[in-house]
């Protein structure tokens, strides 16, 4: 099975930066990014800088971007009711690929400024 990657991922073979390279060989990232499912993240949540984006997910889990826009880091809050969940989740941090807990009704995570925390809100651990 051929694996897609994303358009501009790749400049040419001779200039893979650090961030390209990380992007690659993070196994959770491509799964998020090549989901079966196909459905584009949408933005369920905006005030001033801060938005919250979720894409629903082949396995019936979320992936979940809290962005912030400002000039300064903030908290970025992700509500299940926004998102369409209820109850106890597990978030998993994409980038870090790590469990953050079980939450309950929201997750709440510090954004850097023009940042985002990507993770993924599923019923199970991974």
């Amino acid at each position: 099975m051929a694996v897609e990657i994303p358009r501009g991922i790749l400049r040419d073979d001779l200039q893979l930066d650090e961030f390209r390279l990380s992007f690659l060989a993070n196994d959770e990232m491509m799964e998020l990014s090549q989901d079966p499912l196909g459905k584009q993240a949408g933005r369920v949540f905006k005030e001033g800088d801060l938005e919250v984006w979720a894409k629903d997910m082949e396995d019936g889990s979320k992936a979940v971007g809290l962005f912030n826009r400002g000039i300064w880091k903030t908290k970025v809050t992700a509500r299940w009711s926004d998102i369409g969940i209820q109850g106890k989740k597990i978030v998993r941090d994409i980038w870090r690929q790590k469990d953050l807990g079980t939450f309950d009704n929201e997750f709440t995570a510090t954004v850097p400024r023009h940042g985002v925390v990507l993770v993924k809100i599923s019923g199970q651990s991974r």
